[in-house]
C-alpha cells in the first residue's frame, strides 16, 4: 500500500496521481466492467483558486469521484462521490492526506463504481 505523505521530491498532486495510477491499474486488472478515467487539473489556479483537482470517472455508471487539494489545507483532501452529468454538491468530505492511499482509492472505485 502506497500512501501519500509529505515528500520534498513530489508535490501532493503528484503523489495523489501516483496512488491513483496504482489503484487504476489494479481496478482494470480485477474488474473487466470498470474502466475508470482519471483526470488531473490545475485550471482552478488560473481562476485565482489555490487548488488542484482530480476526477475519477466511470463512464459506464456515470459516476465520478472528485478530489481537491487546497494550498491553505496542505494536510487535508476534500472529496465527494458525485455524477459526471451533475454539478458537485456544495459539501465535500475531509480526509487527512496521509490517510489517502492506493488501497483507499481502489476501494472507493470498487465500491462506488460497481
Amino acid at each position: 500500500m502506497n500512501s501519500i505523505s509529505n515528500s520534498q521530491e513530489k508535490d501532493p498532486l503528484e503523489l495523489l496521481s501516483d496512488c491513483a495510477s496504482n489503484a487504476h491499474a489494479r481496478i482494470q486488472s480485477d474488474f473487466s466492467d470498470i474502466n475508470p478515467v482519471v483526470g488531473v487539473s490545475r485550471k482552478l489556479r488560473g481562476m485565482g483558486i489555490n487548488a488542484d483537482t482530480m476526477t475519477i470517472d466511470c463512464l459506464k455508471s456515470g459516476k465520478r469521484i472528485i478530489i481537491i487539494l487546497q494550498d491553505e489545507m496542505p494536510a487535508i483532501v476534500r472529496f465527494q462521490f458525485s455524477y459526471i452529468e451533475q454539478d458537485p454538491a456544495d459539501e465535500f468530505e475531509l480526509l487527512a492526506l496521509s490517510e489517502l492511499s492506493d488501497d483507499r482509492l481502489y476501494e472507493w472505485m470498487k465500491n462506488y463504481f460497481s
